[in-house]
């Protein structure tokens, strides 16, 4: 059922993502919302591919204090906030600790939201598919935030897309998304960036670019389809 192979990059997983969901090829009511700053370039072949908008959904995750890379959480825009209890509980978090990293992330992701979209509005989600991309998924604590956001945000379909996933986490995404397409879920998981042959950084430029690089391209599409229809 999946495909057993390594992705040379980004660019190519989502590549291989966008031929799992040619259903929403072409589809006015559909976005890619991606999560930044890995999920933009798996999202932007997506979009380029299927001829549908690109957007970002903003996600933070909350790592434990002394161990960042452990999710203990995950915030989205509009301060929405989804929590792990099971590892605070057994890490025991105190409540002052988690409030203070919630607003410190918060702050950040209204800080990303400036850099990222610049003039552009976000995009109004009500009665259209989400599909909600990143380039890997762990304990699926951002990816959980990031579909109540868009469910808080009114879309009619919630389609999760993600080139390698820890089974855990995809068992955890399966039960919250309307649909799920992953295309590796390999044992031992270990970390996202052991599946990839390049996972440098992206960065806030790359990303930036990708999706002025989008809009453009949205912008062209609909001077076509108004050509065709005069």
């Amino acid at each position: 059922m999946f495909e057993a192979r390594r992705f040379k990059n980004r660019t190519e997983a989502g590549a291989r993502l966008a031929r799992q969901l040619g259903a929403y090829s072409g589809r006015a009511d559909a976005i890619v919302l991606a999560l930044p700053r890995g999920g933009v370039p798996v999202g932007f072949a997506i979009a380029k591919a299927l001829g549908i908008p690109l957007d970002v959904l903003l996600v933070r995750k909350l790592g434990v204090p002394g161990s960042e890379e452990c999710a203990m959480g995950a915030v989205a825009s509009g301060g929405l906030c989804v929590m792990q209890p099971d590892i605070l509980k057994h890490l025991d978090i105190s409540m002052e600790v988690v409030e203070a990293t919630v607003q410190r992330k918060l702050q950040e992701l209204a800080e990303r939201e400036k850099l990222y979209r610049a003039s552009r509005p976000a995009p109004q989600l009500t009665g259209r598919v989400a599909i909600i991309v990143d380039d890997g998924l762990a304990t699926g604590s951002t990816m959980l935030a990031a579909l109540h956001a868009a469910r808080q945000a009114k879309a009619a379909r919630l389609v999760v897309a993600v080139p390698v996933a820890a089974s855990e986490g995809m068992r955890q995404i399966e039960s919250q998304a309307d649909e799920a397409v992953f295309l590796m879920t390999p044992e031992p998981f270990y970390a996202v960036g052991v599946w990839y042959d390049d996972f440098r950084q992206t960065g806030d430029d790359e990303v930036v670019g990708l999706l002025d690089k989008a809009a453009k391209l949205q912008a062209q599409r609909k001077l076509r389809d108004h050509a065709r229809h005069l």
